[in-house]
C-alpha cells in the first residue's frame, strides 16, 4: 500500500472549517487572540456547542476555549467570521457579571456584528434576516436599551449558539480576572493591523493578510532593544527568537529560556505575556548571558544558581522601569536589593527546602539558562570565545547608553559589567593581599651589637646592623589547618603549600602552626616555611572532619589569640565554627556546605 493511500483525507467539512482557521491566523487582529485560545471540536461530551449553533466561546480559569459544532457544514468565510465573533467577546472584555445576562450577550453579540460588518471581514452565516439600527451605540447603551425596552425577538439570533441562549459562558460565582490579558492582545492587533495597512500602502505587503515584514511581540521587543537601548542592542541583535509552542512545551518552558551556546532565546507563545513584559523577559535573559552567568556559576547548583541570578537580575530591571515583570516566574525580593549573585546564592543555600520551590521563567525546580556546562572549546583556542563575545557586546552597551545619555542605570549593575570587563584577579594575588593585611612589613631599628661590615676605605669606622626592633615579632604567625582526607587532590596541596611557604618568606614569618586533619587531628606544631614547602610528610588521608583541628588551635596555650588560620580543604567537610579571623583555600569549581564568613580563594 502506497503512503499516498494510508493518508487521510479531511471531509468538506472539517476542510472548510481548517481553512476557515487559516483565515483568522492571517489576520493581524486576530492572530494574537487565536493563539491564546483553545479550540475544540470533538464529537463528544466535552465539546458545550448546541446542536443547533455554530460555537460556544468557555472563559476557564486560564485559557479560554471555543467549542465549534463538530459536524455543520459552512464556507470558509463563514468559520472565519464565527470563529472572530467568538474571539471579539474575548478582546472587547464582554465576560462580566451582569443582572440580565441574556439581555448582556445580545448587546454584545450585535455590536460585534456591527464591527464585523464595518470591517468587512468573513462572511455573516445564515443565522437571521434582522438587522439592528447601532450607529452611535456600545454596549452599554445596547445592554440598558434592551433592560427597558425588552430584547427584539430576533436580536438573540446573533449569537452564536444559534438560540436564545447566550453563547458566552462564564463560570459562576465572582467575577474572574483572567491572568491572559485578551483585551490587550486586540489592542495590539489592531495596531498590528493599522502597521500592516500602511506597509500595504507603502510597497512593503501585498495585503493586509501578508505575512511579509510582520513581526512578533518577542521580535518587537528585540527591535526597540536594538534601536532604542543600547545597554542590551548588540546582545540583541546576536541572539535568534525562537517561538514555538509545541517546542517549548518539550523543553519544559513555561514562559521563556536562554541558550548562551546555541545563541537562541526561547518563548512559549502561551505564556501570555504583553508588550512590556516581553522587553523585561527579553533584557532579563540578555542579562544572564551579558554577565556570565552560565560561566560563574562553577561548582554551584544550577538551579539555586539560577534563582539567585534571577533576584539580582530583576531587582535591576525593576530600579530601571524596562518593561513590567510577568506575573509567572518573576521572582523578586526588595530585602536582596543591592547585593551580588554570589552573595544572594550564599542565602539560598541556607533555606534550599523554601527555595527549590519557587517557579523561574522556565518553570518549577528549572532554571532559564539552558547551558549546564560551558564546553572547554569556549575558553581556549584561537579566535574570541562566546563568553568573551558577549562581555564585550555588553562593555560596549554600557559606553554607548553612558555617552548617548539615555537614562541612569543601577550602580551594582555598572559595577558588575565594568568588573566582567576586567581580568579577573589570580588566587595567589588574592593570597598575597591577605598576607599583607596580616603581616605589615617589619619595623627595624639600627643597632651596634652586631658589626654589620666595615668599608675598606675607612675600616676604624664601625658600620649598624638593622635589627627588628624588639616585640615586632611577638605573635607573628598564623595557624594551617590541612584537609588530608582521600578526596583532596595532591596537586592541590601542593599548589596550596608552596604558596604559603612562598608569602610566609617574603613576609618575614619565622614559622606557621600545621594541623592536619581527616578523621582525627594531628598538630605538626610550628614549623618554618622552608620545611613546609620541602618536607612536608601527609598524615591520615581518612575520612573529613575538620572542627577537631580548628578548635585544638583555638584552645592551644602557645598559639596567639589573634592568630589568623587558613583552612586548605576541597569542600567536602563538615560545617564548621571558627570564632577568628580565617580564610579558605579552595579547588576552582567547589564549594562549602555552609556560608563562609572570611575569604575564600580558589586555586585554579
Amino acid at each position: 500500500m502506497s503512503r499516498k493511500s494510508k493518508t487521510r483525507k479531511l471531509d468538506p467539512a472539517s476542510a472548510n472549517f481548517q481553512l476557515g482557521m487559516a483565515i483568522i491566523w492571517a489576520h493581524p487582529i486576530f492572530e494574537t487572540l487565536h493563539r491564546h485560545t483553545h479550540v475544540w471540536r470533538t464529537d463528544d461530551d466535552t465539546n458545550l456547542c448546541l446542536a443547533e449553533g455554530w460555537a460556544t466561546i468557555e472563559r476557564r480559569a486560564y485559557m479560554a476555549a471555543i467549542h465549534v459544532h463538530p459536524t455543520r457544514r459552512a464556507e470558509p468565510e463563514e468559520w472565519a467570521y464565527v470563529l472572530a465573533h467568538c474571539l471579539l467577546h474575548l478582546g472587547f472584555g464582554h465576560f462580566q457579571v451582569r443582572e440580565n445576562p441574556r439581555a448582556w450577550n445580545a448587546a454584545c453579540d450585535l455590536y460585534i456584528a456591527k464591527f464585523l460588518a464595518d470591517l468587512k471581514f468573513g462572511q455573516l452565516p445564515q443565522i437571521s434576516e434582522y438587522r439592528v439600527e447601532l450607529t452611535g451605540h456600545n454596549e452599554e447603551q445596547l445592554y440598558r436599551r434592551f433592560c427597558e425596552e425588552g430584547i427584539p425577538n430576533d436580536a438573540p439570533l446573533f449569537s452564536m449558539s444559534g438560540s436564545a441562549l447566550p453563547d458566552m459562558i462564564m463560570p459562576e460565582g465572582k467575577p474572574y480576572s483572567p491572568p491572559i490579558p485578551y483585551e490587550s492582545y486586540l489592542a495590539q492587533g489592531l495596531a498590528a493591523a493599522v502597521s500592516s495597512a500602511v506597509n500595504v500602502v507603502a510597497g512593503v505587503q501585498t495585503s493586509l493578510t501578508d505575512a511579509t515584514g510582520k513581526q512578533t511581540p518577542a521580535q518587537l521587543a528585540r527591535s526597540w532593544f536594538i534601536s532604542s537601548f543600547p545597554l542590551l542592542g548588540a546582545l540583541a541583535a546576536a541572539f535568534k527568537i525562537i517561538e514555538d509552542g509545541p517546542l517549548c512545551i518539550r523543553m519544559g518552558i513555561s514562559v521563556a529560556a536562554v541558550d548562551a551556546e546555541a545563541r537562541e532565546v526561547y518563548f512559549n507563545p502561551s505564556a501570555g505575556l504583553d508588550a512590556d513584559e516581553y522587553r523585561f523577559v527579553m533584557a532579563h535573559e540578555l542579562l544572564h548571558v551579558g554577565l556570565s552567568h552560565h560561566t560563574r556559576r562553577e561548582g554551584r547548583d544550577p538551579y539555586l544558581w539560577n534563582v539567585a541570578c534571577d533576584y539580582v537580575i530583576n531587582a535591576w530591571l525593576i530600579e530601571m522601569g524596562i518593561g513590567a515583570m510577568p506575573r509567572i516566574g518573576g521572582l523578586h525580593d526588595p530585602e536582596l536589593k543591592g547585593e551580588s549573585a554570589e552573595s544572594v546564592y550564599d542565602r539560598v543555600v541556607t533555606d534550599m527546602r523554601r527555595y527549590r520551590k519557587l517557579m523561574t521563567l522556565r518553570g518549577v525546580g528549572v532554571g532559564d539558562m539552558l547551558t549546564e556546562r560551558i564546553p572547554d572549546w569556549w575558553k581556549s583556542g584561537d579566535g574570541m570565545s562566546l563568553d568573551e563575545f558577549y562581555r564585550r557586546c555588553l562593555a560596549q552597551g554600557l559606553d554607548y547608553h553612558s555617552n548617548q545619555g539615555r537614562g541612569f542605570l543601577p550602580a551594582g549593575l555598572i559595577e558588575e559589567i565594568q568588573a566582567l570587563s576586567q581580568p579577573p584577579i589570580s588566587w595567589d594575588v588574592q593570597l598575597a593581599n591577605w598576607f599583607d593585611h596580616y603581616f605589615a612589613p617589619l619595623e627595624k631599628m639600627r643597632s651596634y651589637a652586631r658589626l654589620s661590615r666595615r668599608q675598606s676605605s675607612t675600616p676604624d669606622i664601625p658600620r649598624p646592623h638593622w635589627i627588628p626592633k624588639p616585640g615586632a615579632e611577638d605573635g607573628r604567625t598564623f595557624g594551617v589547618v590541612l584537609d588530608t582526607s582521600g578526596s583532596m587532590d595532591r596537586h592541590i596541596l601542593a599548589k596550596a603549600l608552596g604558596a604559603i611557604a612562598s608569602y610566609s618568606l617574603s613576609h618575614e614569618v619565622a614559622a606557621a602552626r600545621v594541623v592536619f586533619c581527616d578523621a582525627a587531628p594531628y598538630d605538626e606544631g610550628y614549623m618554618p616555611p622552608e620545611a613546609i614547602a620541602h618536607r612536608v610528610r601527609i598524615k591520615g588521608r581518612g575520612g573529613t572532619i575538620l572542627q577537631p583541628g580548628i578548635d585544638l588551635l583555638e584552645r592551644a596555650e602557645d598559639f596567639p589569640k589573634n592568630g589568623p588560620l587558613l583552612i586548605i580543604t576541597d569542600g567536602l567537610c563538615d560545617r564548621l565554627t571558627i570564632r577568628r579571623d580565617h580564610a579558605f583555600l579552595m579547588p576552582q569549581g567547589r564549594y562549602l556546605p555552609f556560608v563562609p564568613r572570611g575569604q575564600v580563594f580558589r586555586i585554579e
